[in-house]
This record gives C-alpha cells, sequence and structure tokens, in this order.
C-alpha cells in the first residue's frame, strides 16, 4: 500500500506490517531496503522495518529469529486522513497460537516524519514476558562517514562477544568493522550524522529502553542470499525495543507500548 502526503511517500505492507519505505519529497529516502530481499509468504523483507516480536535474536528455545509477527499476513483495519494532511494507518496481527489471549496492534504516522507504534495488550489471564524492538533500516551515504550519537556512557552488549558487557566511551559511535550491540537502558533519543548525505536522522522513542545498533560489514553482507555484497555501505541499523535484560513482563489486562519517531533534517 502506497501512501502521499503533501511532505512524504511511503510504502507498508501488510505483510509483516513492514513499512518499506519512506522518503521526503526532495530529500534522499530515510529507509533502507535491499534490491536482493525476498517478496515471498514465510520470509521476512530486507530493510525498512521489520516488527521484532515476540523474541529478539534466535534463543535456543524458539523457532526462528527475531520471531514470528514479521512474517506473517497482518489486516488493515482503518486509515485515517487527518485536516493536517498526514495520513494515520492501523493494522492489527490475527491470534496467533502462540500467544493465545494476546492481541497485537501496529499504528504507522505519515506526515513529514514517519511514526510507528506497536501496541500489544494481554487479554489472558496469565503474566506475558515477550521482547519487541521496530528494527530500523535507515539509508545513510557512506558508512565510513556515519556516527551514531547519543549513546556515551551507556552499557551495551556485545553480540559479536556473546553479549559480553560493555561501556560506550565515544562520543559517536563508528563504523571500521561489523558492530552488532544491544545498548541497554536507554530511552533517550539519538541521532545519526552523515557527513556524506549532509543529514542527521533523529530517532525519538517512547517507551523503549534498548538501542540496538548493528551494520553487518563485508563477510556476513556477502553470506546473507537476500542482501547485496556491499549494501552495508549504505545502511545501519537503529533499532528502537526492549530485548535481553530490557525484556517486557505484561500482566493480565494491561497493555504496552513501543513508539518511535524518525524525523531528518539535512544541510
Amino acid at each position: 500500500m502506497e501512501v502521499t502526503t503533501p511532505w512524504s511517500r511511503a510504502e507498508i505492507y501488510f505483510h509483516g506490517a513492514h513499512v518499506t519505505q519512506f522518503q521526503k519529497h526532495g530529500e534522499p529516502p530515510l529507509l533502507f531496503l535491499s534490491q536482493c530481499s525476498r517478496f515471498e509468504a514465510g520470509a521476512p523483507i530486507r530493510g525498512g522495518i521489520p516488527i521484532i516480536f515476540p523474541w529478539f535474536g534466535k534463543p535456543a528455545d524458539k523457532a526462528g529469529q527475531h520471531g514470528f509477527a514479521r512474517v506473517r499476513e497482518w489486516e488493515l483495519k482503518e486509515v485515517v486522513s487527518p485536516a493536517d494532511g498526514s495520513v494515520i494507518l492501523r493494522l492489527s496481527l490475527p491470534q496467533q497460537p502462540e500467544l493465545p489471549g494476546c492481541v497485537v496492534e501496529y499504528v504507522v504516522g505519515v506526515s513529514n516524519v514517519l511514526s510507528a507504534e506497536l501496541i500489544v495488550t494481554n487479554k489472558s489471564d496469565q503474566q506475558l514476558k515477550f521482547e519487541n524492538c521496530l528494527h530500523t533500516y535507515l539509508t545513510i551515504g557512506d558508512i565510513s562517514a556515519v556516527s551514531v550519537t547519543g549513546l556515551k556512557g551507556v552499557d551495551y552488549l556485545d553480540s559479536l562477544e556473546g553479549r559480553q558487557r560493555k561501556t560506550e566511551s565515544d562520543d559517536g559511535v563508528g563504523f571500521t568493522g561489523e558492530v552488532d550491540r544491544i545498548y541497554i537502558n536507554t530511552p533517550q533519543a539519538v541521532e545519526i550524522r552523515d557527513e556524506s548525505l549532509r543529514r542527521v536522522i533523529n530517532v525519538e522513542k517512547e517507551h523503549s529502553l534498548s538501542t540496538v545498533v548493528w551494520n553487518p560489514w563485508i563477510a556476513k553482507a556477502k553470506a546473507m542470499s537476500d542482501y547485496g555484497d556491499d549494501e552495508y555501505q549504505r545502511m545501519v541499523c537503529v533499532e528502537s525495543g526492549n530485548v535481553a535484560v530490557n525484556e517486557v513482563t505484561l500482566p493480565p489486562g494491561e497493555t504496552s507500548r513501543l513508539k518511535v519517531k524518525l524525523s531528518s533534517a539535512t544541510g
């Protein structure tokens, strides 16, 4: 489904409730989408904003990586066009046998910014534990000229070293090789400073305590069949959610909300 506003255009697939494109008029795309991505049943789309739920990564006791939400078909429930020119879409995930009594909705807002909110309601009589993450792929001009700021002094789990806990000492996270980190207890916004495109991308979030930063670099890029060998140079993932030590525990009758707002400025 394509959405156009006075400021931007976006594209959303019902497969995975996946936002694949968002681009402000006159700017490069904000979201990155691999040219090799598979658009087929049972496979995730490589790029855009995959919804990671109800688990992150590939735990030994789970089938498949990053949960099932990103590979299931969602239903469009509502499209609203407020007087301000924005467009709001509400989607829902049909009841899943893996999580009886769990109601999952997704609200996407398109204007001069892109917002996405994952809403999980526990209608069962049991406590529900899960991880969630909006696995955002961002377009950048050159990975060697990019830094992610706002994380200095924050502890992170280094997934390249068995989730060893470390502390970020740099003002900005730079990239000279593969990076795969879970920054924990991070409710604050972060910025992606892109010298090549002369653009700053701001990632604001609500009800998110984890920030995941990822770039696969050369070897992993070549090993992924749905990802171009050189595409690592033009993308970075800065993901907002609640994973690892920030896993969500949701009592019966309660609702969890994870919201992200992406904005950009050039010059």
